[in-house]
């Protein structure tokens, strides 16, 4: 039988590229949505484009109808473990967002790098003006939400549980 460890850093692999997979599948559904405008520049939705909160949480970039919705969406939809399960614990919860995070990165890549009207060759600041902040040749959000998200993923995964809520008792 395979050591806790082995199964752990199986179990995070498999994850992972589940997380990757759910990223291709969303990706190519929005290059179809969006074709070559992204940020859903020409979509049929409401659009804030200056706001100082946007410029705090959002990066700077338009806040849209579509982000709006899309975005509680898929957070619940990464948490559905809990639901499934009927319990809490943080140790899924930091699963969950750091899957989350890992998400959207992969997504957002993967919809430049698959979509037509980009490409690798176009994947630059000039060419993505809701991107407004780059880093190492990517936007910033990338290196910032890598980090929190595998530091999440790590955690979940070899870290010690606190606590467990399940069907409303507290478990230690």
């Amino acid at each position: 039988m395979k050591s806790t460890l082995a199964r752990r850093l199986v179990h995070a692999l498999f994850l992972l590229c589940w997380v990757a997979l759910l990223g291709l599948f969303f990706a190519m559904t929005e290059i179809q949505i969006e074709g070559a405008n992204g940020w859903a520049c020409a979509l049929p939705t409401w659009r804030i484009e200056k706001h100082w909160l946007l410029d705090i949480f959002w990066g700077g970039r338009p806040m849209t109808g579509y982000h709006a919705w899309v975005f509680p969406f898929m957070f619940l939809a990464f948490h559905l473990p809990h639901a499934v399960s009927g319990a809490f614990s943080w140790r899924m919860e930091a699963r969950c967002l750091g899957s989350l995070m890992l998400f959207w990165i992969i997504e957002d890549f993967l919809w430049f790098a698959l979509n037509p009207c980009y490409g690798l060759s176009r994947f630059a600041p000039q060419f993505i003006p809701w991107h407004k902040n780059w880093l190492l040749g990517m936007p910033t959000d990338y290196l910032l939400f890598a980090g929190i998200g595998i530091s999440l993923m790590m955690a979940s995964f070899y870290g010690k549980e606190l606590v467990c809520i399940h069907s409303g008792i507290l478990k230690k």
